[in-house]
């Protein structure tokens, strides 16, 4: 059982990432219970990046429903096609908002966050069936370096689901 998480601060984020990705893997094979491993990768992205909330939320019954998280209250169902996390579920690609007051339709979950980068959760044919949700309190806060180490971390995801 993994008591801690091993990554090189102060690095480019890219290869803090690249360093992550191989020890979540570690962290999550062998283990069956989903929330387990979502809560897991939830608190490794929030001690290596110190996001302002980091979580997942899954599809049930027609809408989004929040997961496990790290960070402020959340909340707890978004509807498909709503604010970024739907509207990322709905087309199943990634979502980079440097500034979510200019994204239209944005649901104010927290009024500290300022940008936010959601990427789909597939299942093996490629269809959407949750997402991972990054917001921070600062703005233009997310690149394409956090969208491709979150896309391989969600990949993991999808890994588990099949």
């Amino acid at each position: 059982m993994a008591e801690s998480i091993a990554f090189s601060k102060g690095s480019e984020k890219s290869i803090v990432y690249a360093e992550l990705l191989p020890q979540i893997e570690s962290l999550i094979s062998g283990e069956p219970d989903l929330v387990a491993n979502l809560a897991n990768i939830a608190a490794v992205l929030k001690e290596a990046f110190g996001f302002f909330w980091v979580g997942f939320y899954m599809a049930r019954g027609g809408e989004l429903v929040l997961g496990p998280f790290q960070g402020p209250l959340a909340c707890t169902r978004i509807k498909f096609g709503e604010g970024v996390c739907g509207h990322c579920f709905s087309t199943a690609e990634t979502v980079i908002v440097p500034n979510v007051d200019e994204f239209p339709g944005h649901i104010a979950c927290s009024s500290a966050s300022k940008s936010e980068v959601v990427v789909p959760i597939l299942d093996g044919d490629g269809k959407a069936i949750g997402v991972l949700d990054v917001d921070s309190d600062k703005l233009d806060d997310f690149d394409s370096d956090d969208a491709a180490g979150l896309e391989a971390i969600g990949a993991l995801v999808t890994k588990l689901l099949t």
